[in-house]
């Protein structure tokens, strides 16, 4: 099936695709700086440059987009039915980095947690994961 826009119109549209700062992470680290938790954004010398770094509990959080790292179960997480083998190729490969940056925080002492896009949307939602994740 080929694309229903241009290639030009294509690549506008992928560069507007944020990957900091987003409407997600900015809900998280808002609810995150409200209940008193301190903390760092993109540590570029940790794997993966975690969105928010909590240093003095050697915890790193990453909120995913459900799409782009293919939150199981979630509606969000559709492969796009145009080009669909690049996408697949695509989307695999990040999910792989996701577990190799896993891997490589936890071996180096560090918790590593995440929130999906979809457990963003209230801030509710967002006090109850740091609630039983920080707070206990």
């Amino acid at each position: 099936m080929a694309d229903h826009v241009s290639p030009a119109k294509r690549s506008e549209i992928m560069r507007t695709v944020k990957s900091r700062n987003t409407s997600p992470e900015r809900r998280v680290r808002s609810v995150a700086h409200r209940l008193g938790l301190r903390f760092r954004l993109h540590r570029r010398n940790l794997p993966g440059s975690p969105d928010l770094v909590f240093p003095k509990r050697m915890t790193a959080l990453f909120v995913h987009g459900c799409f782009w790292h293919r939150h199981e179960n979630c509606s969000r997480a559709t492969t796009p039915k145009t080009n669909a083998e690049y996408w697949c190729r695509k989307l695999s490969g990040n999910v792989k980095r996701d577990r190799e940056n896993r891997r490589k925080l936890e071996g180096g002492g560090w918790k590593v947690l995440v929130i999906w896009e979809c457990e963003t949307k209230t801030c509710e939602s967002i006090e109850t994961f740091f609630r039983k994740n920080f707070l206990v």
